[in-house]
């Protein structure tokens, strides 16, 4: 079971925003080449405290699973301010297991800090096509498992599912047939969106997510009660002074390519996020890359069947090697080793364990399959040479480098 994530050593654990002194877990280079002087030290300055004090509405309201989930919204909720500078605009999956998780408390605090938020309770996949504009919303979706929780529900709102995914990258518009001409005419898709639901959302939106996993509070946990009347007026003069900090900053978010400690679409995913935090300053940099490292991770790992299909090569790789890295080893005994580890998960793989069938199923996409093979004893059966796994292992699994030798201290 993969636990909940924590928050990094060095991070902030107090809510105060501190970052402690040697926190460098991201990547050099960051905040290198920065705008600099008088003008830009004040929005930095202005910027770092603003995120600081939207963070700290957020959790007065709702109890977030950690503190990098909760510095997670935070940016996100800032960077719908920034929208048009972005390449891709993130979604934010706000999931739990169970009714009464928070998951309806945070999108409502949401709601009253984002730039432009547009509901979509209920609302048809038509109205929110037309809601997508070229100054993007900000996309607002609960109960989302009532869209998505079924395949029979999910088909039917296989429009507003593609919609999702179009908008999370810049120039994906959507055509439809409109008007009494019946012409084909271009909906723009492109807007952050924050969904809220119990259970996972579909896969595709999932992958273009930041993803924040609700629980219910425990005994003895408390937040504030949130009330419209009496809450949102604070909450939108919060809003108002971050959209004016945005806007001042908008011409160095639409430059910035900031380092990130994530590849491929989770930096995609929260490259937004970076954004904000660098241009904020602060400890924001440091603590945008803690929470992308460690969410993205558990993330990682909460792919199942991609998560075993990665977990397959590797744990080949170490079947051949307690076997001392034979050429060849047949299927029977690729097996065996597999199943020999009481931790991994082929004991209870299938009906009976993980069999050649399932093999064959997981090694499919790799390309690999097994073959004939013949050992010195003459007999022949299926099984599959080390070097079928040679690329793959370099691809999806590559064994962590070395550390460089370190010379030896003057005097031994």
């Amino acid at each position: 079971m993969v636990s909940e994530p924590s928050v990094p050593e060095g991070a902030d654990r107090s809510g105060t925003g501190e970052v402690s002194a040697d926190q460098t877990d991201w990547p050099a280079g960051a905040g290198l080449h920065e705008p600099s002087g008088p003008d830009h030290a004040r929005t930095a300055g202005e910027g770092a405290e603003l995120l600081d004090e939207l963070r700290s509405a957020i959790a007065r309201y709702v109890l977030l699973p950690g503190q990098e989930a909760l510095d997670a919204v935070t940016l996100w909720v800032a960077a719908t301010h920034l929208q048009p500078a972005f390449q891709h605009p993130p979604r934010l999956a706000v999931v739990g297991p169970a009714k009464r998780c928070g998951k309806s408390r945070l999108l409502d605090v949401v709601t009253e800090t984002v730039h432009k938020p547009v509901i979509t309770v209920n609302a048809s996949t038509a109205a929110v096509f037309r809601s997508v504009t070229e100054e993007p919303p900000t996309l607002l979706v609960d109960e989302a498992d009532t869209l998505f929780g079924s395949p029979k529900v999910a088909e039917k709102n296989e429009d507003l599912r593609g919609l999702l995914n179009a908008g999370h990258q810049r120039n994906r518009p959507a055509l439809r047939i409109a008007g009494p001409e019946h012409k084909p005419v271009e909906y723009p898709t492109f807007a952050m969106a924050a969904l809220a639901g119990i259970g996972d959302l579909p896969d595709t939106i999932m992958d273009r997510s930041i993803v924040v996993r609700m629980r219910r509070r425990a005994p003895g946990e408390k937040v504030a009660a949130f009330r419209a009347r009496r809450d949102t007026p604070h909450l939108h003069e919060l809003r108002d002074r971050l959209s004016a900090w945005t806007d001042r900053i908008s011409g160095q978010a639409v430059t910035r390519e900031p380092p990130m400690p994530v590849e491929d679409r989770a930096a995609d995913t929260w490259e937004p996020l970076a954004v904000v935090a660098d241009l904020a300053g602060g400890h924001w940099p440091a603590t945008a890359r803690s929470a992308c490292k460690t969410m993205s991770a558990y993330e990682a790992g909460q792919d199942e069947e991609g998560g075993l299909k990665v977990r397959i090569l590797a744990d080949i790789r170490t079947a051949f090697a307690s076997y001392g890295n034979p050429e060849t080893l047949s299927t029977a005994h690729l097996l065996t080793a597999l199943k020999r580890d009481e931790e991994a998960p082929w004991n209870d793989y299938g009906r009976n364990g993980l069999e050649g069938r399932g093999l064959r199923v997981l090694l499919n996409d790799y390309g690999i399959h097994s073959v004939n093979v013949r050992f010195p004893d003459g007999s022949q059966v299926k099984g599959f040479h080390r070097n079928m796994f040679l690329d793959a292992w370099r691809r999806y699994c590559p064994l962590p480098e070395a550390p460089a030798d370190v010379p030896p201290a003057a005097g031994t």
